[in-house]
């Protein structure tokens, strides 16, 4: 038998099948015969059809829970223990609260629930037979949402916990840290050999840096050997000038390097840190401590660890100046040559400043060196351990940045 049957590729053509399968529909067919033959054919183009034109309807996931309660015979109270309390199960139930991936995971290990279906159209992959990677509560939720991290999120710091994988995750979307995770850092970080730091806060204020980074590219790749003595020498005499530490964020970028300022976090301690992103070297600081001999010798120090140590096997090194348990090799590397690079050697050993602590001898080593004479000042105290003297010679630094410090919106 000669077939009719042709394959659809226009809405017409459908139409035409649709009303030729209605008429074969309508008659008495033999079975075995040609038409049944054609009916089949065309039942099977049709579907064909259909389906590369209309898109599949993903199932509900509060209908397949409902589903679910009536084959197992549960009611709201059986389920607390996926949802939290009893008003949470009403609320989700009645489409007024939306499933949080914590939730997802429970149904999915408890109830059996299909996870494509619970995840929907949760535009990350995500296995939900798997452990989270974090414990969600212990990130300082409420310093993010004062920092306004999250777009979009308006809830407190109860909600964002319940929600906590959600907002992470969209929070750290895109961003690598170098593997850096709670109870993977490099070496515990101290303060005083008392205080250990808090690692949650450091990956977030950590991705919060790399997040600012991205958005301050700078008009050169950073070429290995830029860093000299000499050219950390240079940047030093830049903080003669008021505006000196501005000055030091296009200095830096004119070798490729990103200087970000980024407040701390409560139980970090932390005074700044060396990172790579990429090719990138990112230098972050905190002002926590808001001196001018404290940005310039933070600032050096992270520099000759660009210079020396960071590399892609050491991707991120972050300090706490005021620990007194720092004794690695790169630490004191680091520590001398930020020292060096401010005040070289020859030159303190061989200055007034070094043995009679007034404020004249400060600023003529520091006119002699063309540098701040608070850089003198702050080497004296840390030389003598008394941090009284020379109070008078002190400059702050964080107006500077105040444009880039309220610039918290990490949800970009």
């Amino acid at each position: 038998m000669k077939q009719s049957v042709r394959v659809i590729k226009t809405q017409r053509d459908y139409g035409a099948a649709l009303a030729r399968l209605s008429a074969l529909m309508d008659e008495e067919i033999t079975p075995g015969s040609s038409k049944e033959a054609e009916l089949e054919l065309w039942a099977l183009v049709i579907e064909s059809y259909e389906r590369s034109k209309v898109t599949p309807v993903s199932p509900d996931p509060i209908e397949v829970i409902l589903f679910r309660m009536d084959q197992q015979h549960l009611n709201k109270k059986d389920l607390i223990p996926y949802f939290g309390s009893l008003s949470k199960v009403s609320e989700v139930l009645a489409r007024k609260r939306p499933l949080s991936l914590a939730m997802m995971r429970k149904l999915h290990k408890g109830l059996e629930i299909p996870a494509d279906v619970l995840l929907g159209e949760f535009d990350e992959d995500v296995d939900l037979a798997e452990e989270p990677h974090f414990d969600y509560a212990k990130f300082p939720w409420q310093e993010m949402l004062n920092r306004n991290y999250f777009d979009g999120f308006i809830g407190g710091v109860k909600e964002a916990k319940e929600r906590g994988e959600e907002l992470i995750r969209g929070f750290m979307r895109g961003i690598s840290t170098g593997g850096l995770q709670p109870a993977r850092l490099r070496a515990p970080l101290h303060q005083r050999g008392t205080r250990i730091m808090d690692e949650y806060a450091l990956l977030v204020w950590q991705t919060a840096v790399l997040k600012k980074a991205r958005r301050q590219k700078p008009p050169t790749q950073y070429k290995e050997g830029s860093i000299t003595n000499e050219w950390l020498r240079d940047l030093a005499k830049l903080s003669r000038f008021e505006k000196g530490p501005r000055l030091a964020q296009e200095y830096l970028a004119d070798i490729g390097i990103v200087l970000i300022i980024e407040d701390h976090f409560k139980k970090t301690y932390l005074d700044g840190a060396a990172m790579l992103d990429g090719s990138t070297p990112i230098i972050a600081l905190t002002l926590r401590h808001d001196r001018a001999d404290n940005f310039w010798f933070a600032l050096t120090h992270e520099l000759v660890h660009v210079q020396k140590h960071l590399s892609a096997s050491n991707p991120f090194i972050a300090d706490n100046l005021d620990d007194k348990t720092r004794t690695s090799l790169e630490e004191r590397e680091a520590d001398e040559g930020a020292r060096d690079a401010l005040i070289p050697a020859t030159e303190w050993m061989k200055s007034d400043a070094r043995i009679v602590h007034s404020s004249e001898n400060a600023i003529a080593l520091a006119d002699r060196l063309r540098i701040h004479p608070s850089l003198v000042a702050g080497r004296v105290r840390f030389e003598t351990g008394n941090w009284r003297l020379l109070t008078g010679l002190k400059a702050e630094v964080r107006q500077n940045f105040e444009d880039q410090i309220g610039d918290n919106d990490c949800s970009r």
